[in-house]
């Protein structure tokens, strides 16, 4: 693509650059991505994008906070009322997550390994603690299960992802002589990223944060 003459923002703006940082993250991978690379994927010059977006860490912020928008709980999905409510905001949020993480392989590594404060991230924390108080989860418990949910989500996810993109064995082969115990359970783990073996998984996590409250 033919690059604009240095200054020329061609009608971007930093929702435009992030929608197509994401895109190409999605196609090469973070190891290949860099604001020179996104700029010609753009056709602008590099300093076109820096007008916009500080530095390449603030892109990729802006990057998590593109995928984030996409984890979006409409009350209508299901009942919230009652001392179960916060339960299920937290199953269809972690689905939610779970979904956009398929969507974004490529991405979803960044989500785990920088801290998420933009408003898509907020907006889903607050209403999930919001419903645990108001079913009178203990304060400590409720202030605790956002890092219990989200540690579980992130490692189960990025394993998962990982397996999706470099096509790596879901569960190796076990020397049975050496490891009994775990090639007794390959079977139980045939199912490995299945949504199946996540809402297992999952169930265990919640039913952990109701017992400690």
């Amino acid at each position: 693509m033919a690059r604009r003459a240095r200054g020329t923002s061609a009608g971007l703006d930093r929702a435009s650059i992030a929608v197509a940082a994401v895109g190409l993250v999605d196609r090469d991978g973070l190891e290949r991505f860099g604001v020179r690379r996104l700029a010609d994927e753009l056709g602008v010059d590099p300093m076109s994008i820096y007008h916009h977006v500080k530095g390449k860490a603030a892109l990729l912020d802006a990057v998590c906070e593109v995928v984030l928008a996409e984890v979006r709980i409409a009350p209508e999905d299901g009942p919230e009322d009652g001392p179960e409510g916060w339960q299920a905001i937290a199953r269809r949020t972690a689905h939610a997550y779970r979904d956009m993480a398929h969507r974004h392989p490529r991405v979803f590594p960044l989500l785990a390994d920088r801290a998420q404060t933009s408003a898509p991230a907020l907006v889903a924390l607050e209403r999930l603690v919001a419903a645990m108080r108001d079913a009178g989860v203990p304060e400590q418990v409720v202030a605790d299960t956002p890092s219990v949910l989200f540690g579980f989500l992130n490692g189960h996810l990025l394993a998962r992802t990982s397996a999706e993109v470099h096509g790596a064995a879901a569960v190796p082969d076990l020397d049975a002589d050496a490891y009994p115990a775990l090639a007794e359970l390959a079977p139980q783990m045939a199912d490995f990223g299945s949504e199946a073996e996540f809402d297992r998984m999952l169930d265990t996590v919640l039913m952990g944060v109701a017992q400690a409250g």
